[in-house]
């Protein structure tokens, strides 16, 4: 059992728990015995909340003190942080972010030398090395801290060239909400470079504002700016630049599951496509059924990117998403990429020579409904036999119009009861329903 790791690094509110400057300077040496092979070199970015300058300076002691060369990337989306890592060939790769959270959190991430999440293993073997204590290696042996002066300049050409160098998109006005985070010096200069009109919203980060009502999280903004610009379409991205919504220029919200159908029609009509295409049990089930009517296999992993990706290794498969737009297009790059995914999404739009909105509404989203249950401790109660039998009932009820999903939350007292179908009002009918008998295991 991992003690501090999460699905996704270490996060949570700053000053507590884990979040504090001398835990991060503790972690930072600890990930520099790990990963910093001798000397080494490891890469730090960081989004636009205020604590990133406490926690850049805490990491920075502590992998000097580790003897580990330092390369500093300043405000850097995740994605670009693990881009770099492999382009400076360094030994890994830290993020100081809380993605799509309030400027009151924070945390780290970590990407290996070829730009992919630690294996468990790997973080085990830092967590271990945080039981030790700290010992400073001799003064002749510190590692030293450099600052790449170029780094959005070249995460900037990188994402040019994940499309044709001969396309472009001259004649688009686009709306881009970079979420006050670490778009706000790539995202738009990306667009603009390719030949789009741009009008940029949430790029005015002042270290407070970051996610707040704006970006993926709180698209209402964009959605009104796209309409009142009379924009053709517009993009969201969150904090760190690893997720992506767009909005059609009717002001309507595309998310993650359309943006990956589209771009896995376009991947099919230029004969690139391999593999089955991977979402995760939040997946809609009309994104299933749009890809099936493809010819496109499906699977489903548990939440989260890293599941994602496995599948992806496995099956050698190249795309894979979730609702939330966090994107995997692993022909491009080696992490979910708002910027990467949002003009693959743009080139399919191109290459197919169709509306954006004619393509997403190919996908017919299915209602759901998700209601929490809290517990009161037992997360098996999603194993009681009134709950297995009801849920069988559920599932005879909807056939293949529908799905059910009962899920213990990963991060709070929750059980997630999620019923999804073709008709809204049974949906609403048995997801109430099943969540009362939850409700009734959980005070019984």
């Amino acid at each position: 059992m991992r003690r501090y790791f999460g699905t996704d690094g270490i996060r949570g509110r700053v000053g507590e728990g884990h979040i504090t400057p001398d835990f991060v300077l503790k972690l930072g040496w600890a990930a520099g015995r790990v990963l910093g092979n001798g000397r080494g070199k490891i890469l730090i970015g960081k989004d636009t909340r205020i604590s990133g300058y406490m926690f850049e300076s805490a990491l920075e002691a502590g992998l000097v003190a580790a003897g580990v060369n330092i390369r500093l990337l300043g405000p850097m989306t995740t994605p670009g942080v693990a881009y770099l890592t492999r382009a400076f060939r360094a030994s890994a790769g830290i993020v100081i972010t809380a993605s799509h959270n309030p400027y009151q959190d924070n945390g780290i991430k970590f990407f290996s030398s070829d730009g992919d999440k630690l294996p468990d293993e790997v973080e085990m073997a830092i967590e271990a090395e945080l039981e030790c204590p700290l010992r400073t290696v001799d003064s002749s042996a510190l590692g030293k801290a450099k600052r790449v002066e170029d780094a959005n300049g070249r995460y900037i050409e990188f994402c040019k060239s994940t499309i044709p160098s001969s396309m472009n998109f001259r004649g688009l006005k686009i709306v881009v909400d970079c979420a006050n985070g670490a778009t706000y010096n790539t995202a738009p200069h990306v667009l603009e470079e390719l030949g789009a009109s741009v009008v940029s919203i949430g790029t005015e980060p002042d270290g407070f504002n970051i996610n707040r009502d704006v970006g993926s999280t709180e698209p209402g903004a964009l959605c009104a700016t796209v309409v009142a610009e009379g924009a053709d379409l517009g993009i969201a991205f969150d904090g760190d630049g690893d997720r992506v919504l767009m909005v059609d220029a009717r002001g309507r919200l595309i998310d993650g599951d359309r943006l990956l159908y589209i771009i896995a029609k376009s991947r099919l009509a230029a004969e690139t496509m391999r593999g089955e295409v991977v979402g995760t049990l939040m997946s809609n089930l009309g994104l299933e059924h749009a890809l099936r009517r493809l010819g496109l296999g499906f699977a489903r992993t548990k939440v989260g990117d890293r599941y994602i990706m496995e599948r992806l290794r496995d099956t050698d498969g190249i795309l894979g998403g979730e609702p939330s737009g966090h994107i995997i297009c692993r022909d491009r790059t080696s992490t979910g990429d708002g910027i990467v995914s949002a003009l693959q999404a743009l080139a399919a739009i191109n290459r197919l020579e169709r509306s954006f909105e004619d393509l997403a509404d190919e996908v017919e989203l299915y209602p759901q409904r998700l209601v929490n249950v809290r517990l009161g401790g037992n997360r098996e109660v999603v194993r009681a036999p009134a709950v297995l039998d009801a849920v069988a009932t559920a599932e005879r009820e909807l056939g293949e119009r529908g799905r059910v999903l009962l899920r213990p939350s990963g991060t709070e007292p929750l059980v997630r009861v999620m019923v999804e179908g073709v008709d809204a009002d049974q949906v609403e009918r048995l997801a109430e329903w099943l969540a009362d008998i939850v409700r009734d295991q959980v005070s019984a």
